[in-house]
Formats: structure tokens, C-alpha cells, sequence
């Protein structure tokens, strides 16, 4: 079983979502969009699949320090965990302002703040490739003694946290607001107005942001997401954009040394003689308006009953990773990220995820008839397998047959 911490908390931010749903209806607020919470948990998912992967590498680069070069002993008392706290919070909060500030990083963080709304969907849109660029600012804790698996638990206890302050459901919150983040305060740090860009990086104490001259105050509810927004539901896409336009953008550059610079300067920056640095526009909320797919409503109830379905099967999988080789987890991954981008590409009413729709409704029931009696699993497996394919298979005919929008080119 898998005793992340995070992938342990899964059923609770869904109940906490279910509770912040019922405070939208009850106070007739838009929080969500259908699209965009399936693109954040989306994003979520990738990110902890690819964690199977990576945190293996970034642990153990912990752990190897730990072992042969701590300079010290440290007993375990409750000194030695307010300390890791407190060492573990400020080194995410330099890990998390350095993911703002150097271009190359800010591509392994970027995916955490494309969502135009805030709601605690955006909580778990995280990156998949961010731990590439973090890890190293925690490293110093293994110098100084403390046992991997301690750092480990605190680092995602640390995480969790901060779930609860992506919500536009609580105000300020008095003498609470001077030590700890909190939803105003995060807030500020999703904004994409000039004056929000860049401030409040804490993980739980702001008092980093207010020592290091990063804290801004909620002074007007911010408009969120990026400056140049993503405009898709892919969450392959969105891990992988930013680096895209990087790619482009580098290949102008003609001086080497520039290029390098432009690696490792802000997010924004061009050599002089290419303009200088590109500073976020003010926003004009008269004419802003957040990325929309309207989608017929077949359409909409045809995604979730996917989504649900796909969400129940990584759930199992997560919580039983460690019963599974690298080789079969890999091709697990692969499974899953096909059904989630197909999910968020088909309210883009792209033409080429209709064919691949079509090829998941007839692989994945055959592939899970083959698994069933290579492996001699019960009957019932095939009617789960005949069961899905004859739903999904008319409910999708139906749905490109009636919406012009979605028959194949």
C-alpha cells in the first residue's frame, strides 16, 4: 500500500470539494467550470504518476547525502521536529520563489497557476515535472542530520496544507493572517495582476514572504491564471507549453551567452536588443474573458462518467503502486494519461480526439478481456469489460452522431 501522505489524503479533498460545491450552490457563486476542475485533477493525476517516477530519483539523492555526509546526529525530540518545520517550510518557500523567478523553473511551476478560476480543484493542479528543478534547495536538511523519511513526512505535510487556502469561500481571518498562509494571502499569489505577480511564495508561515520582501496583501480580489493563458484542457499540454514557447523564443536569440542568460533570467526576459524584458500588462477587466468551451450537455455527462471511472481506477492504482514492477506502472501511467487528455481535449472539440476516443473505447475493453484470461481473473471481468464497451460505444455514437462538431474530418 501506498502511505503518501498525499495519495492518502485523496478521498478527503474530494469531500472537501463536495463540501465547497454545496457552498457554491447554496451561495449562487461560479466557482467552478466542469472543464476546468477535469483539467486540474487531470493535472493532478499526472503529476502524482510521474512522481512514481521522479521522487524515486529525488529521494534518493536525500538519502544518499544523508547517509554519508550528515554533519551531525540529531536526536528526535520535539526540537529536532520544529526545526525540520520550520528549515523544511523555508526551504519550500525559496524552492517555490526561485520557480517564479528563473525562466527554466518557472516551466516545472507554470501548470500550477494556469487555472482561471480558484476553487480547491486548483489545489491539486500541480506539475509533473517540478521536483526536477526543487528538490535541491532541500537537500541542506540531509547535511544537517535529519533522517530522510522524517523529511519525507514533513514535506508533504507541508503540502497539505495548503490545500485548504485554494478557496474563494473564506475571507480574511484576523491574527491568523500574520503568521500563516492563508486563502487571502494565496490568493494574492495566483493573481495575474502586476501587483500580485511574484508575492507570497510561503508554503504555511508567511513570515518568509514578510522577512524576504515578497508579502503583498489582498487588496481587491485578483483575476487568476497567467499572463499568456494556456487556452486548452490538455493536461499533457500544459506540462509541457511553456517550454514549447521557451523553444521558440531561444531559437531568436542569436548570441550563445544570451541564450543561457535566457534560461536562468525571469520569466519575461529578452535581451536589450530584442526589447528587454517584457513586464505583465495591467488587466482590463472590461474586456478579459476566461478560456470557454461551451459543450453540449450529452457531451459533458459522457466526460465526468469517463472521468469517475478513470479516478476510481488510479485511485486503486496509487494506493497499490508498490505491488506493481516499473515496467507494468509505466504502462499503467501511459493508459491513464490517454484517458485523461482525451477527457480535456474533447470539450476542445478537436477532430483527431474523436479517432483516439474511438481506439480507447475499443483497446482498453479488449485489452482489460486479454488480461483476464491470460490470467485466469473471474468471468465478471469480461461483463465489466462488454458492459463498459456497449455503454461508451453508444453513448459516444450518439454524441458525434448528433453534434457536428464532433464527427471525424
Amino acid at each position: 500500500m501506498n502511505i503518501n501522505p498525499i495519495v492518502l489524503s485523496i478521498p478527503i479533498f474530494f469531500v472537501l470539494m463536495g463540501i465547497e460545491l454545496v457552498v457554491e450552490r447554496i451561495s449562487h457563486q461560479k466557482l467552478y467550470r466542469l472543464p476546468d476542475a477535469i483539467a486540474n485533477l487531470s493535472c493532478g493525476i499526472t503529476s502524482q504518476l510521474s512522481g512514481l517516477f521522479l521522487r524515486i530519483f529525488s529521494i534518493g539523492a536525500y538519502q544518499l547525502l544523508f547517509e554519508h555526509f550528515a554533519f551531525f546526529t540529531l536526536e528526535r525530540n520535539w526540537f529536532y521536529w520544529l526545526m525540520l518545520f520550520l528549515l523544511a517550510d523555508m526551504a519550500y518557500y525559496w524552492a517555490h520563489r526561485m520557480s517564479h523567478e528563473i525562466n527554466l523553473f518557472w516551466g516545472g511551476h507554470v501548470v500550477h497557476h494556469q487555472s482561471e478560476e480558484y476553487n480547491l480543484s486548483v489545489a491539486l493542479r500541480q506539475s509533473s515535472l517540478q521536483v526536477v528543478w526543487t528538490f535541491a534547495f532541500s537537500l541542506p536538511l540531509a547535511f544537517i542530520g535529519f533522517q530522510t523519511l522524517d523529511f519525507a513526512l514533513m514535506s508533504a505535510l507541508i503540502t497539505l496544507y495548503q490545500f485548504w487556502i485554494h478557496t474563494e469561500t473564506i475571507n480574511k481571518m484576523g491574527w491568523f493572517e500574520y503568521i500563516f498562509n492563508t486563502p487571502s494571502h494565496h490568493r494574492v499569489h495566483h493573481g495575474r495582476n502586476p501587483k500580485y505577480i511574484d508575492k507570497n511564495h510561503a508554503g504555511t508561515l508567511i513570515i518568509w514572504d514578510k522577512m524576504f520582501g515578497t508579502f503583498q496583501e489582498e487588496e481587491e480580489r485578483p483575476t487568476y491564471g497567467i499572463t499568456k493563458p494556456i487556452n486548452s484542457w490538455n493536461p499533457v499540454w500544459a506540462n509541457i507549453s511553456h517550454y514549447a514557447g521557451m523553444s521558440k523564443e531561444i531559437r531568436q536569440i542569436p548570441k550563445w551567452s544570451d541564450r543561457i542568460r535566457y534560461l536562468f533570467k525571469k520569466p519575461g526576459w529578452l535581451p536589450d536588443y530584442m526589447g528587454g524584458y517584457r513586464a505583465a500588462p495591467e488587466v482590463d477587466k472590461a474586456a478579459y474573458k476566461k478560456y470557454d468551451t461551451p459543450a453540449p450537455v450529452m457531451l459533458n455527462l459522457y466526460v465526468l462518467f469517463q472521468y469517475v471511472l478513470c479516478l476510481v481506477g488510479t485511485g486503486f492504482f496509487l494506493f497499490n503502486s508498490a505491488a506493481f514492477s516499473l515496467g507494468e506502472k509505466a504502462i499503467i501511467t501511459t493508459l491513464i494519461c490517454v484517458t485523461v487528455v482525451n477527457c480535456g481535449v474533447l470539450f476542445e472539440n478537436r477532430k483527431w480526439v474523436v479517432w483516439a476516443e474511438w481506439l480507447r473505447i475499443i483497446l482498453y475493453p479488449a485489452l482489460l478481456v486479454v488480461l483476464t484470461l491470460y490470467f485466469n481473473l473471474p468471468m465478471w471481468y469480461h461483463v465489466i469489460a462488454i458492459s463498459y464497451f456497449i455503454i461508451s460505444f453508444t453513448w459516444f455514437y450518439s454524441i458525434t452522431k448528433k453534434h457536428a462538431l464532433l464527427q471525424p474530418a
